[in-house]
């Protein structure tokens, strides 16, 4: 049954794309409001929905990776920016790819074609006072972060994205890194300590300085960096640089010398279960396969599984856990949802799952009905749990990853049969939130025919363009 009130959709890229087929093919009508081609981005090319400004790479496949988890979760909600990927894919090994342009043009064709979508191409330089999706990615424009900011205080807003390498906690070697704090303060082993001797410390600085590193956009030369350094420029600045910051061995002592290290890289735990650790003070801009290179010659990190590679660049965040709700409402403003990277969740399936969920909390509200936060046992499910967990400090933005998930009933030693447990439970959990909402369960079903043809047009429409 078709709503007589609409919603705003602010922004046109993957989540918001996402969010305004979501509602309108429940019967809900969109205002879509993207200020390209008018007002563009110095990251942005078209004027097309849900263009991809990186890589053309959407992740793995693999049914027992945290990437092929999402995509099994995407599939079982009905996501139509999943639906488009596969139809325009390229060959990519275990991963999905696409042709960009295609992707983007057929997103644009099947959500502008919707009755029920109207699309506004102009700025929102205001946040909406009735329903609405604020979808508007790393580089909202200006007058609406300033808004932004008025709603959520002047902490609540982030405009850069300097964060540290996160591992996964098995992989780390027991046998070199140990519990502790500095002078034995907190409990005594908030942290995990990777020593160093001088010849260690000496090749690890070395590699570290003649690493290749990520060119900046101009724009984020100017923004970030004087705002925050990379680990590497600190080491640039002389040989002990590190040794008396961020890699300071200062009220440590190794249990296997029973000395003092000569310098120390400190591991925090990211989450309750403790099942990832990051780096403390090594947000860099070095590019992922050098960090790998660099960052494994760190004792007790030669095996080192990466959930997350450091990262720097422009990327206007809110503070997710302190301002939205697991149902992804603002707090001060519970009709206004916040979905895509401006959450502070990285990834492109990532953006787009987080639209897609957004919309069922908003139809759910519009309809009187209660719709529980998905289960942390599913990959999306833990990440938002994740992203909104007051106790999430400090924050920065995270993709799905193995490491955010709840820690195994059971123990698996291997890092395969592990996964796979992690999937099989996480497929379990997502079957049972589905059958908890029977009518949502009929929607979805319902509604996915109609995205398949209507992605069949949509392809039709642009090839006879």
């Amino acid at each position: 049954m078709t709503s007589s009130v609409p919603v705003d959709v602010i922004g046109a890229g993957l989540a918001g794309s996402e969010a305004a087929w979501q509602l309108a093919s429940r019967g809900i009508p969109v205002r879509l409001t993207e200020m390209r081609p008018a007002d563009s981005t110095p990251a942005h090319h078209t004027a097309s929905f849900a263009e991809l400004v990186c890589s053309n790479s959407l992740k793995s496949i693999d049914p027992n990776s945290a990437a092929g988890m999402l995509k099994h979760e995407m599939d079982a909600l009905g996501s139509l920016i999943l639906a488009a990927a596969r139809h325009c894919s390229v060959p990519a090994g275990g991963a999905l790819a696409v042709d960009r342009t295609a992707f983007s043009s057929l997103v644009t064709d099947v959500v502008s074609s919707h009755p029920l979508i109207t699309v506004i191409n102009a700025r929102a330089d205001v946040v909406p006072s009735g329903p609405a999706i604020i979808a508007t990615g790393p580089l909202t424009a200006d007058a609406l972060a300033d808004r932004l900011v008025s709603v959520t205080g002047e902490q609540g807003l982030s405009f850069y994205d300097a964060a540290a390498p996160i591992i996964d906690a098995a992989s780390l070697n027991r046998a070199v890194v140990f519990a502790a704090s500095r002078y034995d303060k907190g409990s005594g082993a908030d942290y995990l300590n990777c020593p160093m001797d001088r010849a260690t410390y000496e090749r690890f600085i070395e590699a570290l300085v003649a690493a290749q590193r990520v060119n900046a956009r101009e724009f984020e030369n100017r923004e970030l960096f004087q705002a925050c350094q990379p680990v590497e420029e600190i080491a640039r600045r002389g040989a002990d640089a590190l040794r008396f910051g961020p890699m300071k061995p200062v009220g440590l002592t190794d249990p296997q010398t029973g000395g003092r290290p000569w310098a120390v890289v400190q591991l925090r735990s990211e989450n309750r279960d403790a099942t990832a650790y990051n780096l403390v003070g090594f947000q860099t801009n070095l590019t992922f396969a050098e960090q790998r290179r660099v960052f494994s010659m760190i004792p007790g990190l030669e095996n080192a599984d990466f959930l997350r590679y450091g990262v720097m660049h422009r990327n206007t965040f809110i503070d997710c856990p302190r301002l939205v709700t697991p149902t992804l409402a603002l707090r001060a403003m519970p009709e206004i949802r916040v979905a895509g990277q401006l959450l502070g969740t990285e990834g492109y399936m990532e953006a787009a799952a987080t639209g897609l969920l957004a919309a069922l909390h908003t139809y759910a509200a519009g309809s009187g009905e209660d719709l529980e936060p998905l289960p942390t046992h599913t990959a999306l499910g833990s990440l938002i749990a994740y992203a909104t967990d007051p106790t999430t400090s400090p924050y920065q933005p995270m993709h799905v990853n193995m490491g955010l998930l709840p820690s195994l009933e059971t123990p698996v030693r291997g890092k395969r049969e592990r996964y796979a447990a992690y999937a099989a439970r996480a497929s379990d959990a997502m079957e049972a939130w589905l059958q908890s909402n029977p009518r949502l369960t009929q929607d979805i079903t319902r509604l996915r025919s109609s995205t398949l043809e209507a992605i069949s047009q949509g392809e039709c429409h642009h090839a006879r363009q």
